[in-house]
């Protein structure tokens, strides 16, 4: 199963009032575990950018006038994410920006059930609770101390950490399905992504290091909490 985690800078909250795609970062999960693959790319929007967005992202005129405008990597973007399902941190707004900018360029619309949304998942799990990014973060220990900026591929790489959390945990899914073979050496990668072990790997642990153990939770009593690992 392949899933792109994304997120898009902007230079306002309305397309359709002016506003455009300024940043998109992406990051690839197959069966929720990230393959290193990522998308990542600055946008010339054609207009000045708002005092108030430049506050937000930091990405300002002078940066932003040699980057390529959105009709030069639109279908390079289409051609990234292909039919995978979109994990997008309140996906209402992503999703009316980059259906507007392929609007206008004359390329497929991303149908709206692509995308799942981090939000609302947060919301439905944390009623009551913030659900804002950085709130998840704080929730599931996660690191986001380098977010001093919305920056939108190190917001897509936070936002992985925190969706694998909301579905419940960061290890991969258990399968009964038949686990594909790496490609042989000389092999053409193809389309294969890594996948969980088939066959758990064997204890480290020797015989004298379980003794040991087993002998010091004897000498800790009967209400150790050991006892209810170990049984």
């Amino acid at each position: 199963m392949r899933e792109i985690v994304l997120d898009t800078e902007t230079t306002g909250f309305d397309p359709h009032s002016g506003d455009r795609i300024v940043e998109i970062g992406a990051v690839e999960l197959f069966n929720h575990m990230p393959t290193g693959e990522t998308y990542h790319q600055y946008i010339n929007p054609e207009r000045s950018m708002p005092q108030e967005a430049f506050q937000v992202h930091g990405l300002g005129d002078d940066f932003l006038r040699d980057k390529p405008v959105f009709k030069r990597i639109g279908q390079a973007f289409l051609d990234f994410i292909g039919d995978a399902k979109l994990i997008i941190h309140n996906a209402a707004f992503d999703m009316k920006f980059l259906n507007a900018e392929l609007g206008w360029m004359g390329l497929p619309q991303i149908p709206w059930e692509q995308a799942i949304d981090t939000l609302e998942i947060a919301r439905r799990r944390f009623p009551g609770s913030p659900a804002s990014l950085d709130a998840l973060c704080r929730r599931f220990n996660i690191d986001n101390s380098s977010r001093t900026l919305h920056g939108a591929l190190l917001d897509s790489e936070i936002l992985a950490e925190v969706y694998l959390e909301l579905i419940g945990g960061r290890q991969p899914d258990f399968s009964l399905k038949v686990v594909e073979k790496a490609p042989e050496p000389g092999q053409d990668m193809g389309n294969w992504r890594p996948k969980p072990r088939p066959t758990p790997l064997p204890s480290r642990l020797t015989e004298a290091e379980k003794n040991a153990h087993a002998t010091f939770v004897g000498g800790m009593g009967d209400t150790a909490i050991w006892h209810k690992y170990d049984a």
